[in-house]
């Protein structure tokens, strides 16, 4: 699955209270078309949700008066985020928590990787964001949603592209070996029907009839000799 949202706190039922449950979907399906096997994911991130009006409300400072803004927002549902590494979700988390708090949201919207390292022993990215939703209260009591994406590896799409690209080219190739091939050779069909200049090297014995051809002999009548030849019946007198 490409990406999985949990709920926490109700925000499921804040979604389809606005109206926005599809519409939350239908982004993220969105989102991970255009981040999977990229790079600069979030340069992308603004662009896709800036596509999907999540970034012209002017509602996206966290704090007034400072440089921090959430990545999207929309019907005070707040969206923030990043795919550079799991551990953001903490940072996503309580700046969504201010905007909570100081009466400007109802709900957030945290997208994170759920790529982490082999190696760890806290079970997978789903029962981790579990247990750090429980740790992290009363700190961050908001309603979130957490949406874990698999976004695969960075630049996976472009090697795809290429390899087509290089299959595309090698049958083109191909083809155009087989049709110098054609050309530079005279093709015969089998069937004498459909090809003029078909020649049977083998053809078929003609029936014998009890009747046998009579030999004529051709002669030539009425010769005219020339007056100072001698004509066969005068040799003969």
């Amino acid at each position: 699955m490409p990406f999985e949202i949990l709920h926490f706190r109700g925000s499921d039922k804040i979604l389809k209270e606005k109206k926005m449950t599809r519409e939350i979907k239908l982004a993220m399906e969105y989102l991970n078309d255009c981040l999977y096997g990229t790079y600069r994911k979030g340069e992308l991130l603004r662009q896709a949700l800036q596509e999907m009006d999540w970034r012209q409300n002017g509602d996206l400072n966290v704090l007034d008066g400072r440089r921090y803004f959430y990545k999207g927002f929309r019907k005070r549902v707040a969206m923030d985020g990043s795919f550079s590494s799991y551990e953001y979700i903490q940072d996503a988390l309580l700046r969504l928590q201010l905007g909570f708090d100081k009466g400007k949201i109802d709900m957030g919207i945290v997208l994170v990787t759920a790529q982490r390292s082999e190696k760890s022993k806290l079970g997978t990215t789903k029962d981790l964001v579990y247990k750090e939703i429980g740790m992290l209260y009363p700190t961050i009591s908001l309603p979130v949603a957490i949406v874990l994406f698999d976004l695969g590896k960075p630049g996976e799409i472009y090697a795809e592209a290429e390899k087509d690209r290089d299959e595309s080219n090698d049958n083109d190739q191909l083809s155009d070996e087989l049709n110098k091939t054609i050309e530079n050779k005279k093709i015969v069909f089998i069937d004498p029907k459909f090809n003029e200049n078909f020649i049977d090297n083998n053809p078929e014995p003609e029936k014998q009839t009890g009747r046998k051809k009579r030999s004529r002999t051709k002669t030539k009548a009425n010769v005219n000799y020339d007056q100072n030849e001698t004509s066969p019946a005068a040799v003969n007198q």
